[in-house]
């Protein structure tokens, strides 16, 4: 009998542990109707202060512990807890650090204040999260990437860690979802993302804005695969990556059809 195929889901929302966009409870059923079908289903999640750890039952993970994510030469420890999903037989990784995570508010502070260092907290996450696969030394076939947080995801995986025998055979799926913020991660945001000397400055062209749009058009720039996950996204991304050559994109469904998304993994582990 063949090995399971393995799908990693990266999200920086997924009901019921957060919940900004409709597409929290889509990457939710998605990740359970995978599972159901035969895949080994593994889901990473921001553990914003916003999460209520008890409710959840969320606990460290104590054998995954000891992992620093440099930023800027700056070492940021990683704690990783997990918990099962409630009526699912798998498990939410969730990437927490104390200075980036542990305050009880996701991106703006209870004056709508947008907070200065989501950039840096968007960088730990996207490198953290490929860290802790590597210290899972679980290779995943598919990578899902879904929220504006995991926009960097797929570049890193074109280049920082292209070498990395965990992700050699990993196909990435990225996901457009709506705009949902107006603020600029910083003017220094792309030289702070370029983890790796191997990451050229054309590379990073595709995120020089800074801002909602950027993360996304650079997720689906470096994926394998792209999907709309809400009816509403920016007007200029849908029309730049509605088609693209060599690349399967999938539209956006009201009626929340979550059987194209399973087809989308099949079709890529079979490539």
């Amino acid at each position: 009998m063949s090995a399971k195929k393995r799908i990693l889901f990266i999200a920086s929302e997924m009901s019921p542990y957060l919940e900004e966009t409709e597409f929290s409870a889509i990457i939710n059923q998605l990740a359970i109707k995978a599972n159901d079908g035969g895949f080994e289903v593994r889901c990473i999640m921001p553990r914003f202060g916003t999460i209520n750890e008890r409710r959840h039952r969320l606990h460290e993970v104590v054998r995954l512990s000891g992992i620093n994510v440099s930023i800027d030469n700056d070492d940021h420890p990683l704690q990783i807890k997990v918990a099962s999903l409630p009526n699912a037989r798998l498990q939410v990784y969730f990437l927490d650090n104390e200075d980036f995570f542990k305050r009880k508010a996701v991106f703006h502070d209870e004056n709508e204040k947008w907070f200065d260092d989501n950039n840096l907290r968007t960088i730990f996450f996207c490198k953290g999260a490929l860290e802790t696969v590597k210290k899972f030394g679980w290779p995943p076939d598919v990578i899902h990437c879904s929220g504006w947080m995991t926009g960097l995801i797929p570049l890193y995986l074109k280049t920082a860690y292209k070498k990395e025998p965990v992700f050699g055979n990993s196909k990435v799926l990225f996901t457009i979802g709506q705009t949902t913020f107006k603020e600029k991660l910083g003017s220094d945001f792309v030289k702070r993302a370029n983890i790796h000397a191997n990451i050229k400055d054309k590379e990073m062209e595709p995120y020089k804005d800074a801002n909602n749009v950027a993360m996304f058009r650079g997720g689906a720039t470096y994926a394998d695969a792209i999907s709309f996950g809400a009816e509403k996204v920016d007007k200029k991304l849908a029309e730049e990556f509605a088609k693209v050559k060599g690349k399967k994109v999938l539209p956006f469904k009201a009626d929340s059809d979550l059987t194209d998304y399973l087809q989308l993994y099949n079709d890529l582990v079979s490539k």
